[in-house]
């Protein structure tokens, strides 16, 4: 098993997403990389604590190797987008993808590389070492799930179609 975390806009649509791809085994939302310890929701939303709502996601890199998870990931978000997704905009909305041990932080880089090459703007997805994840209140776990007609920026097909997603293709 293999663990990374990513950033994409509003967690609840990314983490229902992520988990429905084939090869992932877990998913948990909460912050990362902020300047404050263990925020809350609501710090995150309303105070400057340089969070970004993101997706801790355990995934069996011999089903899905993390390129073609990133790739997947790309497929939800505006990659040149600056602190927004959707009609989410803030600080805590930016995209990013942290990791923990070189190897992923290698291969990320270098599917950027390869995304990059699509757009004439910059990326806006930082990538870079996970400095710390603190967990999201209970609430917002799975809350797609708990909340079926909830808001989520991700389309609804994208999060149904990905299920039967044709690994090898990716």
């Amino acid at each position: 098993m293999n663990t990374i975390y990513l950033a994409g806009g509003c967690y609840w649509g990314v983490e229902k997403y992520i988990s429905n791809i084939p090869g992932v085994k877990e998913t948990e939302v909460g912050f990362a990389n902020g300047l404050t310890h263990n925020p809350t929701y609501q710090q995150v939303r309303y105070e400057n604590t340089g969070h970004a709502e993101t997706v801790r996601v355990v995934y069996d890199e011999t089903v899905l190797p993390p390129d073609k998870l990133l790739r997947l990931f790309f497929r939800i978000i505006d990659p040149v987008s600056v602190d927004r997704q959707g009609e989410d905009e803030g600080h805590q909305y930016r995209t990013g993808i942290y990791f923990t041990d070189e190897e992923t932080g290698r291969i990320a880089r270098e599917e950027l590389a390869k995304l990059a090459a699509a757009y004439d703007q910059p990326l806006a997805v930082e990538c870079c070492e996970l400095q710390h994840f603190y967990t999201a209140e209970e609430y917002h776990q799975k809350y797609l799930d708990k909340n079926p007609t909830g808001y989520c920026h991700v389309p609804w097909t994208a999060i149904n179609d990905v299920k039967n997603v044709d690994l090898s293709k990716v």
